[in-house]
This record gives structure tokens, C-alpha cells and sequence, in this order.
């Protein structure tokens, strides 16, 4: 029988991580304002959460990270030259960012991994459900997963993460999960989890990608979590001992996504995003994917 769960009106978006793979671009600039066609990768994220209900955003940050914060603060000077101007376009543009959502912040102090800095989060988000979201995955909006693994903890209780299918020579690049099936298609239990595991060893090809709604059970358990591989406190680490005791704080659960996701977590596909993305847009797409066809006919011929 279906039972109801509180409501989860909480994101946490952990923001404090180095950009080292985008590096010289982040020495200055966040990896999250990195902008994916006009707009920081951060900004997708938020508006993510704001979709599925979530108005009340905690960002875990760290050194360096002060853009993000003027980011989504009011800009007055840049707002009024833009009235005057009869920017009208534009001006609710810059507006936009600042209007989405109840933005709060919090410091890790040091780069512990994923794991700490969702424990930085405890004081903020209390005894409540809460939901993670990973500013390397872009989630298409057409393709509502949050809504859906927010509707599944809801039923189910526990912890969701989301699942994703990938290439065995894949796995060892993300957290695994051992499942079994439900009787919802979509759904699946999870019974273990392990972190970037050798695809000799992985249990399944399902990855854990950048979402998560997770009960409040969770901060007890990373409070004793040793740091694991990369020496740091991984959050996968603490999902497992969830999954395997439920009476620690319920199940855990996947919903396996088969949408549109844009992996900006590398410069290659970070790339290929702001190509689809482009592709896709109204107000560039058609010019955009003339030109494009006309670049790869160039450099077909050129071969």
C-alpha cells in the first residue's frame, strides 16, 4: 500500500569543488559560472530544483566562490543602465537569476568530498527529506527526473538516487548500484552501492548520476563514514550502509532515467552540451545548425 512521506520543499547543490579539469579557465572563475551557451551551468541546476518544487536552496561553497553569490544577487547598477536603455530583453534576463529562489549559503572549509560537504548541509535542512543536485549533470527540463524520484520518496520513503545505464568500460568512472526490480518499471531496489568500482568488479551497469533525494538519517551516518577512495568521505559510502540496513533511516531506491542529460563535467562534453543546447534554441538553433553543417561538410572534404 502506498504510504505518504513529508513533503520535501529543500535542494542542496554542492559548489566548492576546484574546476581542476578546466583549469586554466577556473584559476579565477568558479567551474559552475562556466556558461553553457549564455548561461552559467549553476543557473540550470537552480532552475532545476525551482521546477520541481524546491524554492528553498542551500549552496555549499568554498574559497573563490563569491561569483556565484553575485550571480544570483540583485545588480543594481548593471539593472538601471539597462532601464534606461529600454533593455527591456535584457533587463529580465539579469533579473531572472535573482528572482528564482530563496538562495542560502554555506562554507565547507575543506575539500572533504561529496559526502562532507552534504554534511555541511545538516544544520540547514534539519530533520526533513531533502534532494542533491550536482551542477556536472544537466538535466533536460523536458525530461523531469527530480519531480520524479521526489514523487517516489514521497511514496516509498527512504533515500532515491538516479540511475543511469552506461558502457561497462564506463562504470569505473562513477558510483555503482546492485538493484532489484520493482513493480514500477522505472524503479528499482537498491541493495548495495560502490564507489568507481573495476567493471570486473561492478555489480551492475547502472551508474549513480548527479541527483539525489535523501532522507535526513544520512548525517548521522557521514559523521562516522571514514574517508574512502581518494581518501575523502564519499557520500556512496554512507548510501550503502543505508541500503543495507533499512532500519536505519528506510530503503533506498533508483529511478533509472532514460531522458536527455548533459554531462558538463569534462571539457569534451562540456562541449557537446553547449552544441545541443545551441542546436535546440529558438533564437539560435537555425543559424546555428546551418553553420554547423556547413563546418563538418568543410572538414569532411579537407580529409
Amino acid at each position: 500500500m502506498t504510504q505518504s512521506h513529508p513533503r520535501i520543499t529543500k535542494a542542496v547543490i554542492p559548489a566548492a569543488g576546484l574546476g581542476t579539469r578546466f583549469l586554466p579557465a577556473t584559476k579565477a572563475t568558479p567551474k559552475e559560472m562556466l556558461p553553457v551557451v549564455d548561461k552559467p551551468a549553476i543557473q540550470y541546476v537552480v532552475e532545476e530544483a525551482v521546477s520541481a518544487g524546491l524554492d528553498d536552496v542551500l549552496m555549499v561553497t568554498g574559497r573563490n566562490k563569491r561569483p556565484l553569490e553575485d550571480h544570483f544577487d540583485r545588480n543594481y547598477e548593471l539593472e538601471s543602465a539597462l532601464e534606461k536603455k529600454g533593455d527591456a530583453e535584457r533587463l529580465a534576463k539579469v533579473q531572472e537569476s535573482s528572482d528564482l529562489a530563496t538562495i542560502h549559503y554555506v562554507r565547507q572549509g575543506d575539500p572533504k568530498g561529496l559526502g562532507h560537504a552534504v554534511l555541511c548541509a545538516a544544520p540547514h535542512v534539519g530533520d526533513e527529506p531533502f534532494a542533491v543536485l550536482l551542477g556536472d549533470d544537466l538535466i533536460d527540463p523536458r525530461d523531469p527526473l527530480l519531480q520524479r524520484m521526489i514523487e517516489v520518496q514521497e511514496q516509498r520513503g527512504g533515500s532515491v538516487v538516479a540511475l543511469l545505464e552506461v558502457a561497462p568500460e564506463q562504470i569505473h568512472l562513477y558510483g555503482c548500484a546492485a538493484i532489484e526490480p520493482t513493480e514500477d518499471g522505472d524503479v528499482v531496489k537498491v541493495t548495495g552501492l560502490v564507489e568507481k568500482p573495476d567493471p570486473a568488479d561492478a555489480p551492475s551497469s547502472y551508474a549513480i548520476i548527479g541527483r539525489y533525494v535523501l532522507d535526513p538519517h544520512i548525517f548521522g551516518i557521514l559523521r562516522t563514514t571514514e574517508p574512502g577512495r581518494g581518501g575523502e568521505i564519499q557520500l556512496t559510502d554512507a548510501l550503502q550502509q543505508l541500503a543495507q540496513d533499512e532500519k536505519i533511516g528506510g530503503p533506498v531506491h533508483g529511478v533509472v532515467f532514460k531522458g536527455r542529460r548533459y554531462d558538463t563535467g569534462d571539457r569534451g562534453d562540456y562541449l557537446r552540451a553547449i552544441v545541443r543546447l545551441a542546436c535546440e534554441r529558438e533564437d539560435l538553433g537555425p543559424d546555428f545548425r546551418a553553420w554547423l553543417r556547413r563546418f563538418v561538410a568543410e572538414e569532411m572534404q579537407g580529409q
